[in-house]
């Protein structure tokens, strides 16, 4: 009876050490994907210093699927934490606000002189403060939109528009065009204009053959020629917030959650 009542226990606590094992590697692997956001960023910074703008540019990319997948398992496991988020953060930082602006830099604002370059600092600052202000309003602005248009959007921008030109050969006008764009994105991250988040996705659910007719439908569009419609996707997206604005007009802001003092 006695060595019975001990193999119980044993057993017990050999499941309760699994299960503390398994929600740990769940807590984990949210985290080990934002860390392939960050080394993503880093290793765009790198090839930027090389002179490989079109790879960088790529791994700026490979460093939103790697955001866009950290969040997502995070809630499917229900890993969700607050170190989570602030890691993410700063992370996306890095990846979509340091390196683009270094990027667009060393591409074509270090030859416009101070004024051209200084976008480059306002891109990060911006994003900064775009980031910011979505962690204050986390859990009462509505989920359907951003508001301002995010930093991985932005940072898609800047980076396609580096593709797309890197295939040209870039003149003066071109180069001073793309200053401007990035004076553009920047402001916009920090607007009050309301950008789609793609989290209702209810329209898919409802119509599954549809949807996957259109993704495929775009995904062959966009391999056609994928350094001009890259471009214009992204384009066109950092320009549907003010588009809205002008049918629908503004939406007055969510309030922040209050700040509970210690």
């Amino acid at each position: 009876m006695i060595r019975r009542r001990h193999a119980k226990a044993a057993r017990r606590r050999r499941w309760e050490g699994l299960q503390e094992k398994r929600s740990r590697s769940i807590f984990l692997l949210p985290s080990l994907l934002t860390t392939g956001n960050l080394f993503c960023g880093f290793l765009a910074l790198l090839l930027t210093v090389q002179e490989r703008y079109t790879e960088a540019a790529i791994s700026v990319f490979v460093a939103g699927v790697m955001d866009l997948l950290d969040g997502r398992v995070a809630r499917l496991m229900k890993a969700t934490s607050q170190f989570g988020v602030e890691y993410d953060s700063l992370a996306d930082v890095v990846s979509f606000g340091v390196a683009p602006a270094f990027l667009v830099y060393s591409f074509a604002l270090a030859k416009l002189g101070r004024p051209a370059w200084f976008a480059a600092f306002l891109f990060v600052i911006c994003g900064a403060l775009r980031l910011a202000r979505f962690n204050v309003f986390t859990g009462v602005a509505d989920k359907r939109f951003f508001t301002g248009l995010s930093i991985p959007m932005a940072a898609g921008v800047i980076c396609s528009s580096v593709v797309f030109v890197n295939t040209l050969e870039p003149s003066r006008a071109v180069l001073v065009a793309m200053a401007i764009g990035m004076y553009l994105v920047a402001l916009l991250m920090v607007s009050t204009f309301k950008y789609w988040s793609f989290k209702d996705v209810g329209w898919a659910k409802r119509h599954p053959a549809q949807a996957l007719l259109v993704v495929v439908l775009g995904v062959m569009i966009v391999a056609t020629n994928p350094e001009l419609f890259v471009f214009i996707l992204f384009t066109g997206y950092a320009l549907s917030g003010p588009v809205r604005r002008l049918i629908v007009g503004r939406a007055p802001l969510p309030e922040p959650a209050p700040v509970k003092e210690i």
